[in-house]
């Protein structure tokens, strides 16, 4: 019973932290959606690989989405004709690379400042590399799903195109004979339309922020309550010395939050609470490691990558994520934790 006490105690105070920063982010993602205009970006983006590559992977300070976001962001840029390393590199580095992610890892990890700066550097690092990696497939059309291949390039925009736009939260919506309604994910997968109704008056907007607001933090705090309670019962119900044991490998630590990181899929804008809860067993390339990846790469996020890239290509990009985040927090675990 003590236990059982303890772990919803644990559980609660994970919460109690982590809800108001999921609530900012959709905050912020929903305004966003609804009230900015951001085409005009895509024409300041430079065509260099590398440079496109760093570009896109910064994006993400200017217009935040979660990993719930992401996907579909950049497979309109895709479709719009940007290059592929700015896509890719926004694709993957943008759910950690934004304002709000920022500020819940700094307030989560104000004792130790060096995890929020290598937690940002080593995502803008990973998502340049592999952006760049990618730039060197002179046609990306063998990698792509046939609707989004079939869009590239992008034949000259029509009226109706304009009113797309690239800001898509984890909500998507569909303008359906002046009705607006939830783009299914089944939808997303077939290639359908993304519109914003930027055109709309402002009382509708609102109200349709409003209810984007709800949908998406109904979504991804289902997602916080799981994760926090498999972070409760992980620090309560595992035996102490096997959490010692492992965490303190300068490779299991890495490897254990690594797999943890892709199977509990918990929003970017709160698991930096989540991964706190580990941090008096675990060494900090092992929470980098957790920090970094989950973003990149977790179970909710493959189906959603499959309706851009073919299985092998996103295994391409699992697999250089996955390396590079183990080298470089590696090389933390073992030169200066």
């Amino acid at each position: 019973m003590n236990q059982l006490n303890s772990a919803f105690t644990l559980f609660l105070s994970l919460l109690v932290e982590a809800v108001p920063f999921l609530l900012l982010g959709v905050l912020f993602s929903g305004l966003l959606l609804f009230f900015v205009d951001e085409r005009k970006l895509v024409t300041f983006l430079p065509k260099n690989p590398f440079l496109g590559a760093l570009a896109g992977s910064c994006i993400g300070f200017l217009f935040p989405v979660c990993e719930c976001g992401n996907i579909p962001v950049a497979r309109r840029l895709l479709m719009q004709g940007v290059p592929p390393s700015v896509a890719i590199g926004f694709l993957l580095a943008a759910p950690t690379i934004n304002p709000v992610v920022f500020w819940a890892t700094w307030i989560a990890f104000r004792d130790q400042p060096e995890i929020v700066f290598l937690r940002v550097g080593f995502s803008l690092v990973i998502a340049t590399i592999i952006g760049w990696v990618f730039s060197a497939q002179a046609d990306l059309r063998p990698l792509l799903q046939s609707t989004v291949a079939r869009s590239l390039p992008l034949p000259k925009a029509t009226p109706s195109d304009q009113a797309d736009s690239l800001l898509q939260s984890g909500t998507y919506w569909l303008g359906v004979s002046g009705a607006q309604q939830r783009l299914s994910f089944e939808a997303l997968q077939q290639g359908a339309s993304l519109a914003v109704p930027m055109n709309k008056p402002l009382f509708q907007r609102l109200s349709l922020l409003l209810d984007n607001t709800v949908q998406e933090f109904r979504e991804l705090g289902s997602v916080l309550v799981v994760g926090s309670a498999i972070a409760a019962i992980i620090q309560v119900f595992v035996p102490r010395e096997l959490i010692l044991n492992l965490g303190q490998g300068p490779i299991t630590s890495i490897l254990a939050m690594m797999l943890l990181a892709i199977v509990v899929s918990i929003c970017s804008t709160v698991d930096s609470f989540f991964a706190l809860s580990f941090s008096a067993t675990f060494t900090s390339g092992s929470l980098l490691a957790f920090l970094v990846l989950g973003p990149m790469i977790d179970l909710k996020g493959i189906g959603l990558m499959l309706s851009i890239f073919k299985p092998r290509a996103v295994f391409y990009l699992f697999a250089l994520a996955g390396q590079l985040t183990f080298l470089l927090t590696l090389l933390i675990n073992l030169y200066i934790s």
